[in-house]
Parts: C-alpha cells; structure tokens; sequence
C-alpha cells in the first residue's frame, strides 16, 4: 500500500463496516489485496449491534419467558415468570460482545487491513476523503446499509420514540408498547415484548406482513393474537403527540375516530439507504431515496464503484450483503462476469411460529404468468410436530409443470432452518423429483419436505397406463 501522510493508494476501499463491507474487506485481503476499510460508527454495523443479532437474543429470551407458561398441554403445571428485564437486557448486549471481536478493528488490522474510523465522503470519481487521509483505489465498493425510516406522520417528530438502534438499551419492559409498522421487524418485536411484560399494540397501514402469502401470514397473525398481541391493520395515523403517559396516537380504524394510548413507541415502518454524506453525485454515482442505482452486476453509474447491500436498494437482508459481498469480489480480482440473482434468496421472519420464504409463491408465479402447480402439506401430519405440540405449521410450495422447484413457503417452528433444503434446490435448478428421494431422519420435521413433494405423484399409481404396465410386468413372474 502507498502513501503519503494524508493520502493513500489501494486496490479496494470499502465504505461501511458491516455484513458486506467486512466480506468483501477479509476476502480481498486474504488473496493479498492492499485493502482500505472506512467506518464511521461501531464495527460491524447494524446487523450485530441494531439488527439481527439483538432482535434474535431478545426472541430467545422471551421463548424461554413464554415456555413457563405454556405447559399445560405437556403435563408440567404453567406458571407466570419472574422477569429480570435488565438482565435480559445484559443477555442481549453479552450476545453481542461475544460476536464482536470476529468483526473488530483489531482482527482486520491483523488481516493486513487499513481500518479508517470516520465518515468518508467522494471528494472526484476515483478518491474518497475520510478522517483527514484521502484514499484513491482501484476500486470502491459502497457498503454504508441503510436506518430505520420515520414515516410523514403529524406530531412524530416531536414525540419522543424508539427504532431498532435504541430500543435495545432499554433496561426496563415498557409496560404498553405501541408498535407502528407490521412487518417482520414489528412483529418479532411485538412477540419478544409480549412475552417480556409488555401489554402490545400494533399499527400498520396495509396488511400484517404483506410481502408473505396470506394463507401463511394468518397462522403467524392468529398465533400472536392469541398470545394477547393487538394488531390492528389498514388504520391511518392522524397525529401523534407526547403524554404524561409517554404517547397518544390518534387514527382511523374502519371508519371510525380512536385513540391509542402508551408507554413507549416504536417506529418499525421501513428503512432507508444511508446515503446522505457520500458526495456521490461528485463521484459520478446515480441514487434515489431508494439506494444507490446499480446494475445486474452491481456496478454503478461510476465502473470503479459497486454499491451491495441495503443501499444498493432490493432485498434488505444481512444474508443478501454477505452473497453480493462474494459477486463484487468474484469480480475485482478475477474479472468473471457476475449476476445479481435474487429467485433462490430465503428470507425469514423470527416470530414464533417463523414464517418463511424463497423464490415465487403462488400470487407471485400468477403475476409473472408462469405456469405452476402448487403443493401443500399441513404439520399436522408430522409426527415430530405432534409430539411437540405444534401441528399448526403448513408448508407450501409452487413447481412448474415440469416438476422444477420455483419456491415454497413454510410456516412452523425452525421454519428459517427447513427453507435452506429449498433455497439450495432452487439453486441447483432441482426438480421436485430431488426432494422427493431424499432420505429424512423420523422423526423431524424436515419430513414435511419429502412429504410435500409426494403429494405431486399422488395420483399416479391410479392412472390407467401405470396400471396396465404393472399387469404386464406379471407376466414375467
């Protein structure tokens, strides 16, 4: 690597110190690669200190909350649990810590990696500024994410809320917690809280995880209801102001004028790419409020710059920043030709049940006008299910006349562990035929995947043909 006092040349500077950024970062430096890794805030991003790393320790918590009083039904007598909510709070953040040193400036300086800990900014087409060094490389690679989006609602910006980058310091329940937004991250947290103390209520403005098949969405939504979750949905927030309370939302709901009453609120209604701060427009690089605009090869407007992950807009998942994390890569050092591809990325909702999903479900199959045939399978016929007392799953999948797997959809407990058989199939361009000649250990429930997949040769040994050669076939003794 060269350089003077303020400035340095390198093959590859990643902006943004998260999933992707930190991928590309000690892959590029294991090949050799001088390698410049800029991060403005805390070491790797939101997924392990806002996201998902949290969301899931504060979900396992509250499982184990919620199984106390769950019993019953196995013969153990249920009882209301003693909870801790700032030791639950010393869960999340020891969770954390214990991830942390993997994605530190001390583990990637020793990587051969010039680690940079400030805001960076495109100061040209081929030079980024950050902590008073100006860096030109052969290639940048954008990977800033994106924040929680506060939605253009009357009163929110001078009420005092949450976002999934504090709510996780919280050290005591809220005692009524008032959710705006229906969507994976709003639902897990409404569950985790519930089942926490907290007395829970969810706004959204269109449905309840809409981006998920119905039929699916509703065992998850009857689920949460059940736990004594409101979810209220197609509601129009008017005003939102501070209480003594904490927080007074006014709304429509079905025609008719309410007020919604809490402690706490949290806004899970979207995200937003980081962009703000770049100078990409001084770089030559094309954005929306959507992200940075990128191609099939996740390039932008500017050939040196690639933009992956959350700001590159698509897909918001952590998973997603790690796979294009591996593209860009393929790209840099060895020139082969790269396709963002999209059909065979699983995506996961952590609510208890989880829901879910990989390439098309049937609304999505009917919209492309593809020709599909779709299967279902109830947990209900699962042994492993039965014992467990969770026969309310159901799976889901959609294969085109041919037999090939084009997706599926799984509702149940460890539903994000099962889709991966699927995931890996839609990949590997598999037919449904694959699925079927699996062996599957009895009793677990991977099971509902070989028998789904039998129910497409259901009607076979009574067809007429099959029978006549089976008769033939006798004569031969």
């Amino acid at each position: 690597m060269l350089g003077s006092l303020n400035s340095i040349s390198c093959d590859i500077c990643v902006i943004g110190a998260g999933s992707g950024g930190l991928s590309v970062a000690a892959a590029a430096a294991s090949f050799g690669e001088d390698v410049v890794l800029i991060e403005k805030a805390k070491m790797g991003g939101d997924c392990l200190n806002t996201g998902c790393v949290p969301s899931k320790a504060l979900l396992a918590a509250a499982k184990h909350a919620h199984a106390f009083s769950t019993g019953e039904k196995f013969g153990i007598k249920s009882q209301k649990p003693k909870i801790d909510f700032a030791k639950v709070n010393d869960h999340v953040k020891d969770v954390i810590a214990g991830i942390a040193p993997h994605d530190s400036v001390e583990r990637f300086e020793s990587l051969g990696v010039t680690v940079i800990q400030a805001a960076a900014q495109f100061i040209d087409r081929q030079t980024v500024e950050a902590g008073g060094k100006q860096i030109k490389a052969r290639r940048f690679v954008i990977a800033t994410g994106s924040t929680a989006a506060a939605p253009p609602i009357p009163g929110l910006d001078t009420t005092d809320y949450l976002t999934n980058e504090n709510i996780f310091e919280l050290r005591q329940c809220p005692e009524r917690l008032v959710i705006i937004g229906g969507g994976p991250i709003g639902m897990e947290m409404a569950q985790a809280h519930s089942r926490l103390g907290s007395t829970v209520t969810v706004l959204e403005a269109f449905d309840p995880l809409g981006k998920d098949d119905k039929t699916h969405t509703s065992i998850v939504l009857e689920k949460l209801k059940q736990e004594g979750i409101e979810i209220l949905s197609h509601v129009k927030i008017s005003n939102i102001s501070q209480s003594k309370q904490g927080v007074k939302i006014d709304l429509e709901d079905g025609g008719k004028q309410r007020q919604i009453n809490g402690s706490h609120l949290l806004v899970a209604a979207g995200r937003k790419a980081n962009v703000d701060g770049l100078g990409l427009e001084k770089a030559g690089i094309e954005y929306s409020p959507r992200g940075i605009v990128v191609d099939k090869g996740l390039k932008t407007t500017n050939s040196k710059v690639y933009a992956i992950g959350d700001v590159a807009g698509g897909l918001q998942f952590t998973h997603v920043a790690g796979y294009q994390a591996g593209l860009v890569t393929k790209n840099i050092l060895f020139r082969l030709p790269i396709t963002n591809k999209t059909n065979h990325i699983p995506w996961v909702t952590y609510t208890d049940p989880e829901l879910a999903h990989v390439g098309l479900n049937q609304e999505m199959a009917k919209k492309q006008g593809v020709d599909h045939k779709v299967l279902s399978w109830s947990f209900a016929e699962n042994d492993r299910a039965r014992a467990e007392r969770a026969t309310y799953g159901l799976i889901t999948a959609v294969i085109a006349r041919n037999g090939k797997i084009l997706g599926c959809t799984i509702t149940s407990p460890n539903a994000g562990e099962l889709i991966q058989s699927w995931a890996l199939s839609i990949s590997s361009g598999l037919k449904i035929s694959a699925m079927m000649n699996q062996v599957v250990a009895y009793p677990t429930y991977s099971e509902v995947s070989r028998r789904i997949a039998i129910t497409n040769y259901a009607d076979f040994p009574a067809k007429p043909v099959v029978r006549r050669v089976i008769a033939w076939l006798k004569k031969f003794g």
